[in-house]
């Protein structure tokens, strides 16, 4: 999509706004307190285990989002990760990225701060 277009769209300007302005954001099926759907805990669990601040973003309340969302990044699922602006993928590519270590090599790189879980 093209920034002219994705400026026309008030879903995609908001999540690029999101995204820009939050060093990790997830978009997901609930909030990080009530998670409404498995894959979205697990990414939740993960990010909280790493120690990663993140915001949450709960695509349930208002359809356009949760459809916006998909074609902002091409992406069929939900949840989604980005840091620092960079999609880096659903639950399934943040779990892989977590047991390998590259989620928290990811997040150092990018200068995010990781606390203790």
């Amino acid at each position: 999509m093209t920034d002219t277009a994705q400026a026309a769209d008030p879903v995609h300007a908001f999540i690029g706004e999101t995204v820009a302005q939050n060093d990790v954001v997830l978009f997901m099926k609930g909030t990080p307190d009530q998670p409404r759907c498995g894959f979205s805990s697990l990414a939740v669990q993960i990010l909280d285990h790493v120690g990663a601040g993140f915001v949450g973003v709960d695509v349930l309340q208002d359809e356009a989002l949760r459809e916006g969302i998909k074609s902002f990044t091409d992406w069929p699922t939900i949840p989604q990760l980005y840091v620092k602006g960079e999609f880096v993928g659903g639950s399934d590519i943040i779990r892989e990225m977590f047991q390998a270590g590259e989620l928290q090599a990811l997040m150092v790189e990018k200068g995010v701060p990781l606390g203790e879980a």
